[in-house]
């Protein structure tokens, strides 16, 4: 029985044959890999909608007729397995379809995102050998078909601009062309050539944070063949799933906890247009989801969709909400998930039928029996007790073992016996005689006021749940007597007034936060700012209070 890939990638950092030999033998992981899993599911389903988009539905069989004619293109184009193929394309259906196409073909996909430009793009295509580009050609506010082919001069080892959607510009080759002009006969005898490797790279993923040039994540065939597998079980995903996860869906969070899931499992993920109350209005209104995917960053939209009467929730069954269960179960009545994800692996999950104290208070417990995790004080190395917040560190079947071609950045990264020292702060707490683990944000994500620390995760939660508040953002300002104090960013639902700072404390009051911990400040903004994968960064936010507060002092002249 195979252990170990059978053609090593320069770079990569495999995981050792013991460990895998363990794994295997376990059935953790399998000697099947992810493209051959979705083919499976491709024929069993083949009647089912896969796909459904404002542009039309895909059912699972004309899926895989279109994925294997444009992975028959690649190949025809002198791409080879294993070559390395930037995706820069936003959501849609035809963004899926090409992914899937390049699995098919044996290439390799690094995920990048439609907002990377030069510095992202130039370092990453260098870093990993890119052989081709697969951009957005209809993109309203960016010309991407142009930018690639300036990349491409950049980028030594690139071959080919390729797009989806839109007109190709010359020099660009258009993915749904090659579909059209491919014969499935002889598709099907060149995709049965094309080797399989359940240990060998299925796609790079990039590593997050809101600074510095992103690392790239190597995610192997039966790691995230079980990732996937694992997500589907702890959500109960079903075949008359209709799923729906706005979230960029080249990145990690969408891929292994949504539309690969939907896919293995049968189900119809549902996407829509753009990221506007009427567009996830209509894809309410049409395909009515059953499941859905938000972050707490995400709700004022939800609740637009809601207060212009553009949808309901009236078939939703469930919800994942990695940092706003509590608040979806509290303002909507929703069945949510908490849980804790990481693009280099790790998950977690409360199921819906977990201790409440479990699912009020905490992101649950890893998804898979061989996740092993250590919380330990960051400075010493030392394991802490229960109850204690410490550094989150993990390793496990589906969790990455090194980034790609980082050796300096490896040796900080892992603990000597091969665990991943993950940045994230966490609390060890027994419910009812079962482990949980309670999000404590990142080392950094605290106020610390006088002498108190003030998490704000935990603030952030309790301040959205104010009915006139769709999403909140809490940030430290410089303060001369306490070194800081808290400022609450706000986003307000449609027509809602601005609580007052005593309104604020007396509702935060009700939930029993200690008065130190309620935001002496309130900024109303439009929307909460994001990074480039789609998380809440606060960069911005800490910037504008403390140039408000420099504005405000005595003898500040403001110059017009």
């Amino acid at each position: 029985m195979q252990h170990q890939v059978r053609e090593p990638l320069d770079g990569v950092v495999y995981p050792s044959a013991e460990r895998l030999r363990r794994y295997v033998e376990a059935g953790a992981l399998t000697q099947t890999t992810l493209v051959e899993a979705l083919g499976e599911s491709f024929r069993r389903n083949a009647s089912r909608v896969a796909l459904s988009a404002p542009e039309g539905n895909l059912t699972y069989a004309e899926l895989d007729r279109l994925t294997d004619g444009i992975a028959t293109g690649l190949l025809d184009l002198g791409l080879r397995p294993l070559d390395r193929v930037l995706f820069q394309v936003a959501n849609s259906r035809d963004a899926i379809s090409a992914f899937l196409a390049c699995l098919k073909s044996g290439l390799i996909p690094v995920c990048t995102l439609a907002a990377h430009r030069e510095k992202e793009i130039e370092y990453l295509g260098q870093h990993v050998g890119a052989r081709a580009h697969v951009v957005q050609g209809d993109d309203p506010k960016f010309d991407l078909q142009a930018f690639a082919l300036q990349m491409k001069s950049r980028i030594p080892s690139m071959a080919h601009v390729l797009s989806v959607r839109g007109e190709p510009r010359q020099g660009v080759v258009r993915l749904e062309d090659l579909a059209t002009a491919a014969d499935p006969a002889a598709a099907a005898v060149a995709l049965a050539a094309v080797p399989r490797d359940p240990f060998q790279v299925a796609l790079f993923q990039l590593s997050g944070g809101t600074t510095g040039v992103p690392k790239a994540i190597p995610r192997f065939q039966n790691d995230y063949l079980l990732n996937a597998t694992l997500n589907a079980e702890w959500m109960d995903f079903r075949e008359s799933d209709v799923l729906f996860m706005p979230m960029p869906m080249i990145h990690n969070a969408a891929m292994v906890c949504f539309w690969l899931p939907s896919l293995l499992a049968g189900a119809e993920f549902a996407i829509p247009t753009d990221m506007t109350p009427q567009a996830w209005g209509h894809v309410f209104r049409q395909r009515r989801p059953t499941f859905i995917g938000l972050i707490r960053a995400l709700l004022p939209r939800l609740d637009a969709m809601l207060d212009q009467g553009l949808g309901d929730l009236s078939r939703v069954r469930g919800a994942w909400a990695p940092d706003a269960a509590r608040l979806l179960r509290e303002k909507y009545g929703l069945v949510a998930q908490p849980m804790f994800g990481m693009s280099e692996g790790l998950n977690m999950y409360c199921r819906p039928d977990d201790p409440e104290e479990a699912r009020d208070w905490t992101v649950g417990a890893p998804i898979s029996k061989w996740d092993e995790v250590r919380l330990i004080d960051s400075a010493t190395g030392r394991e802490v007790e229960v109850g204690e917040v410490g550094e989150l560190t993990c390793r496990g079947p589906y969790t990455l073992n090194g980034y790609y071609k980082s050796p300096e950045r490896n040796k900080e990264a892992f603990t000597p016996d091969g665990f991943y020292r993950s940045g994230d702060l966490m609390v060890q707490r027994e419910i009812e005689g079962r482990v949980f683990y309670s999000f404590a944000g990142r080392t950094r994500d605290t106020v610390v006021r006088g002498h108190e620390k003030i998490n704000c995760e935990e603030l952030e939660a309790g301040v959205s749940t104010h009915p006139s508040i769709s999403a909140c953002a809490v940030v430290g300002m410089p303060d001369p007597v306490l070194g800081e104090r808290v400022c609450a960013f706000v986003v307000l639902r449609h027509e809602a007034t601005a609580p007052t700072i005593l309104e604020m404390g007396a509702h935060l009051q009700k939930q029993g936060f200690a008065k130190f911990k309620w935001p002496e400040r309130i900024e109303v903004i439009e929307a909460i700012p994001l990074t480039k994968v789609g998380k809440l960064d606060k960069t911005p936010l800490r910037k504008a209070i403390q140039e408000r507060i420099l504005a405000e002092q005595p003898g500040t002249e403001t110059r017009a």
